[in-house]
């Protein structure tokens, strides 16, 4: 009888293993004409999100540098690194963030960010996009091929990149598909980022980002759309069970909102590294 080849780490398929349990995820992936629709309310929200400050406090920030922001929604982060930078391009394939990020930017009398409607799967050198010295993707990777990703991000860097991964099962709330009566898989997270890295012989600064177990809105509707965001295609009957849990959920009520308690606080996973000196850090 002969002995069966050992399986090693170097046989795992990390890719393929990402796209198999993508297929598997109980959420949609929103296409850039969702995101169109949800742009103005995504942009008022997350615009002031404690996210940002941590997000931005860990970026190696210089007056001189260049930065690319791929899948920059309406300038979350984009905006306030234009006010710390020499030039920002900032890259979305939803024509509405990019809108609203360049209404804004005009508001505030920044000339230094040019946004762009393109996808991490276009040809960047053909949209005029340049390598920049701070390269972020910035919980933006939800696509089939993140090697790909990976390797532009990797390209267009000249100096540094930073992700920022989902950490299952951020951003969704999995009592919440409890709630309602239906299965929860959150799908693949950065433990496959961290992998495919290491198959490149990359290997990056991994932080925890922890966001409060808490999220205020500023009335039941504005919290019912935003949860049901997250799930596909509700009947009557789960709106309603939605309603009730997220009524039971509810810690504070009052003039300026409703405040609902989260057993899972979102997690990204912060991953980066230095180019060119990866394998010293």
């Amino acid at each position: 009888m002969t002995d069966s080849p050992l399986f090693t780490y170097e046989d795992i398929d990390w890719l393929k293993l990402w796209q198999n349990g993508r297929k598997q995820k109980s959420w949609d992936s929103k296409g850039a004409a969702d995101w169109d629709k949800k742009a103005c309310s995504f942009a008022e929200r997350h615009n002031q999100s404690p996210y940002v400050s941590l997000f931005l406090s860990r970026l190696p920030l210089d007056s001189t540098f260049s930065v690319l922001d791929v899948g920059s929604g309406p300038g979350t982060l984009a905006i306030p690194l234009a006010q710390r930078t020499a030039s920002v391009t900032a890259l979305d394939y939803s024509q509405k963030m990019i809108e609203i990020m360049t209404s804004q930017a005009e508001d505030q009398g920044l000339t230094n960010l040019r946004g762009v409607q393109c996808s991490w799967e276009d040809d960047w050198e053909k949209q005029g996009i340049k390598p920049a010295d701070l390269a972020i993707a910035s919980r933006s990777m939800n696509l089939a091929d993140l090697d790909m990703a990976i390797d532009k991000l990797e390209k267009y860097a000249k100096k540094y990149v930073f992700i920022a991964d989902r950490i299952a099962p951020s951003p969704f709330d999995p009592d919440v598909f409890q709630a309602i009566g239906r299965d929860f898989n959150s799908g693949p997270d950065y433990i496959f980022t961290l992998n495919i890295l290491y198959t490149k012989n990359i290997h990056p600064n991994v932080e925890i980002l922890q966001l409060a177990n808490t999220v205020t809105f500023a009335d039941m509707n504005e919290a019912l759309e935003s949860y049901k965001w997250m799930i596909k295609e509700m009947n009557a009957n789960e709106l309603a069970k939605l309603e009730a849990f997220l009524e039971s959920r509810i810690i504070v009520s009052n003039e300026n909102g409703i405040t609902v308690h989260r057993r899972h606080p979102p997690r990204w996973a912060l991953i980066w590294w230095k180019k060119d000196e990866n394998m010293q850090l």
